[in-house]
């Protein structure tokens, strides 16, 4: 009996140490990444000034994920505190003191393009990868708008990742944008809106950051564990798009959030989403029932 409470003694303590390892492991690891230094070579966009191109901006902010998390006036907002992830995105207004207010026309692009602060660190929620495929009249209109909202109070930025998100960003299974963006890419073509698959690719970068860049679908990066999976937007197996062969359901659903049987669509953006225009909703929607068909989370 004495030998059994000892062997379990011992198996209790060594579970134990891998449990402090694999926390010492995340914390740690977590950290380092979160502030290792990234070098990226920035080339300067011309910022906005007419008032036709900073009410482009406006739009781009309201509809490219902007809003979302900082907000109509730009003051922020929390995004997410679920499940041990809490996201709190910052003021971005030029009010003394917030998160960009010392940013300059470089450091906006540094950060939109590359996903990385003006002090080199990765900007971890961030979803830079949907702004790096922004063309150069794009940032420079959005950057353009940001800077011309009024100066307000709000929030400061602040992130806690969950122990089990901490470890897979400390081994590498989960990346910041910084870690995925290609620096060294040229930057995208110029394109205008047109009712045209290719410009419906472009608008569908917003899609991608969830629903992956096949556009299939599957478990969402760094979302707490009761968000159900992201739709498969092919038209393959378990694809949703088969209930959208009309643009206008499609249309109608981006509006309202419901599916045509008048079932809510949950955690989707449907507050950015419902401002888009009727050119981005035709070409996102013609662009999608082109796409070749895929399983849900084939890439």
């Amino acid at each position: 009996m004495r030998s059994i409470v000892v062997v379990v003694g011992y198996a209790a303590a060594g579970l134990a140490a891998i449990a402090a390892g694999a926390f010492a492991f995340a914390w740690f690891g977590s950290e380092a990444r979160r502030n290792r230094v990234i070098s990226v070579n920035v080339a300067p966009i011309a910022v906005a000034t007419s008032p036709a191109d900073i009410a482009r901006g406006r739009y781009l902010y309201e509809t490219r994920g902007c809003q979302q998390c900082h907000g109509a006036n730009g003051a922020g907002r929390v995004v997410i505190d679920e499940g041990g992830l809490l996201v709190r995105a910052p003021n971005i207004t030029p009010a003394v003191g917030t998160a960009t207010s010392f940013f300059g026309p470089l450091d906006w692009v540094r950060l939109l393009r590359h996903g990385v602060k003006p002090d080199g660190r990765p900007a971890l929620i961030m979803p830079s990868e949907e702004y790096a495929r922004m063309t150069d009249r794009e940032i420079g209109q959005l950057i353009g708008y940001v800077r011309s909202l009024p100066a307000v109070e709000g929030q400061t930025a602040e992130i806690q990742l969950p122990l089990t998100a901490q470890f897979l960003y400390a081994a590498g299974y989960m990346t910041d944008a910084a870690a995925r963006i290609d620096h060294d890419a040229p930057a995208p073509a110029p394109i205008e809106p047109a009712v045209t698959a290719a410009y419906g690719d472009h608008v569908a970068d917003i899609c991608r950051n969830c629903h992956n860049a096949a556009l299939s679908g599957g478990p969402i990066p760094l979302a707490p564990g009761t968000w159900p999976e992201a739709a498969n937007l092919t038209p393959g197996e378990g694809g949703v798009m088969a209930r959208y062969a009309d643009e206008a359901a499609f249309a109608e659903m981006l509006r309202t959030g419901h599916r045509p049987d008048g079932t809510p669509i949950e955690v989707m953006p449907f507050g950015m989403l419902k401002k888009l225009d009727e050119t981005d909703v035709a070409a996102l929607h013609l662009f999608l029932t082109s796409l070749p068909p895929r399983k849900t989370g084939e890439l």
